[in-house]
Parts: C-alpha cells; structure tokens; sequence
C-alpha cells in the first residue's frame, strides 16, 4: 500500500453518515409535508434506501440523501392532499418544538421557515415549488442539486423557485417581530385567559384577525375560521376563558416562535397549543389553536431545526 494511502482519513461509516445529514432531513421534510409523523416515515424510508445503497461509492451523501428525501416527500403529498378532503374542520400543521441554533442569523432564517403562517403559505404552492424554493431558498441548496432531485432542468427549478418567492412575498408571512413585542403578547393572553378580560389583548391584535382551531374531528373544536377583532374577542371571553382556565398555561417555543402548550391541571396531559401570526406592522394577524390529539402527541419528541 502507498505511504500516502496509509494515513488517508478513514470515511465515515453509512450509518453515521445518515445521522450527520438527519437532522437537516427532518427539517426539510417536516416544511415540506406539515406533519411530524409523516417527515419522521419519508426519513426512515430515505435511511432504508440509504442502507441498500452502494454508500461507500457515493461522494455527495448529503446532496443523494436529500435528493432521495424530497422525492420521497412528493410521493407522501399527494396522498396526503388526497386524504385531505375529508378532513373534518380546519387542517393545520402539526405543532413542534424547535431551539434557535448555534449562529442567531441562522436560526432566525431556520425559525422564520418554521411559523404555522409561513408552512400554511407553503400549502398554497404546488409541491414541486414548495420543494424548489425550500432547497434552494431554506437549505442553500444550488440549482444543479435542485433539479436533480426534482428531475428538472435548472433553468425549470429556477422559474419554480421565482413563482414561490413571489407568492410568499405577497403573503407577507417571513419577517421578524422584536422580542418584546411576544413579551407583551404572551402576557395578554395569559392575563385574558385568567381573567376573561381582553383589554390588553386586543392593542395587539389587528383588526381582520383570524383563529383557526384543528380538531380533525377527533375533539370538540371550532370548524371555522373566526375573522375580525369582535369574534375572535368573543372567542376568547366566553370560550377560551372558561374552557382553559382550569388548566395550565405553559410557555414554550413552537415552530421557531413563542406560545403556549395547555396542560390538564390533574394530569398534565397535552390539552392544545397556541401560536400566533404576525403581520408585518407587529400586529397579530392570526391565532393558530390545536387540538387534534393525534398532532399534539409529538411534542415530547427532539427538536426540529
């Protein structure tokens, strides 16, 4: 053997290989299907193929598991939007944990791709815009790997990537509220479930605000969307007051931003969570409620990035 070859770094095992890149997976499969449960399934089968694969010969794990991933994605979409149809009330993606990262710029933008609003403008794309415009604009992807994983030309991924960023622009769901302003927020919501009162509350709210609740069907839920400062006002004084106060309220992080987990005050079992939407002039445009038990039962699982 050649003494140069004897020092060689040794490559990394398959498996590890797979852990490096699975995080990154999650993230991108859990933007792209919404679902928890579903971005943990095209993950394993993504490891799967990785295991039958010839791993060794492969010098882009990164760039094949991706591209093995996100066309795994696709296929779960369209069963997905065909099992939609039926579901009861109003659907919402499945809430998750997250942490900021190790670098605050990055995890601004990793977190800003996270907020229910931001997912639920995704839903509005087709799936191969969504999956373009998350490659490219999300995970930093180049065209070149895009369009192998979409079997597309670059020039077709980078008009896919363009119609996205102009719908979402549009939808003006990507910007940054200042800390302070959540603080405030937090606090009067927690202050109107208490007491019943939405005096302090409704400052922050803009006047076309909407609540949505997911039930799926499964618990009793609101099955229309709320809309406009008086309704939602309502909402919460003779509803939420009297259905969440006997519970606890806990803060948390869930999909890159503050809300609140509900608790039963007996058990401690997940009841709901809440997140909320801003718009751009630091108001809260939307009020996210779920209570599918079946999109709560993942919030003890690791974090997405």
């Amino acid at each position: 053997m050649p003494a140069a070859d004897m020092h060689a770094p040794e490559m990394p095992d398959a498996t590890a290989r797979f852990q490096t890149a699975r995080p990154m997976l999650l993230g991108l499969a859990y933007r792209l299907l919404g679902s928890r449960a579903d971005a943990e399934d095209a993950v394993q089968d993504t490891f799967l193929r990785w295991q039958a694969s010839d791993a060794a010969g492969i010098a882009n794990a990164e760039a094949w598991l991706t591209a093995v991933c996100t066309r795994r994605c696709l296929d779960l979409l369209q069963a997905a939007d065909r099992a939609r149809v039926d579901y009861v009330g109003t659907w919402l993606p499945e809430p998750v944990p997250t942490a900021p990262g190790d670098e605050p710029a990055q995890a601004a933008a990793l977190a800003s791709s996270l907020t229910t609003a931001f997912l639920l403008a995704l839903q509005r794309l087709t799936p191969k815009e969504r999956a373009a415009y998350l490659l490219h604009e999300i995970f930093d992807r180049p065209y070149a790997e895009v369009a192998t994983a979409l079997d597309l030309q670059a020039p077709a991924c980078r008009q896919l990537v363009s119609r996205a960023r102009a719908h979402l622009a549009a939808a003006r769901v990507r910007h940054a509220t200042p800390p302070a302003r959540q603080r405030q927020l937090l606090d009067a919501f927690r202050e109107a479930i208490a007491t019943g009162s939405t005096a302090t509350l409704t400052g922050l709210l803009a006047a076309d605000v909407r609540l949505s609740a997911d039930g799926g069907g499964k618990v009793v839920a609101a099955r229309r969307v709320m809309r406009g400062l008086a309704e939602v006002r309502r909402f919460i004084e003779a509803g939420l007051h009297v259905w969440w106060s006997p519970h606890v309220l806990e803060e948390t992080t869930l999909n890159g931003q503050p809300g609140f987990v509900l608790r039963d005050g007996d058990t401690a079992s997940v009841v709901a969570t809440i997140v909320f939407g801003w718009d751009a002039d630091g108001q809260v445009g939307d009020l996210f409620i779920m209570r599918n038990p079946d999109k709560l039962a993942g919030l003890d699982r690791p974090r997405v990035q």
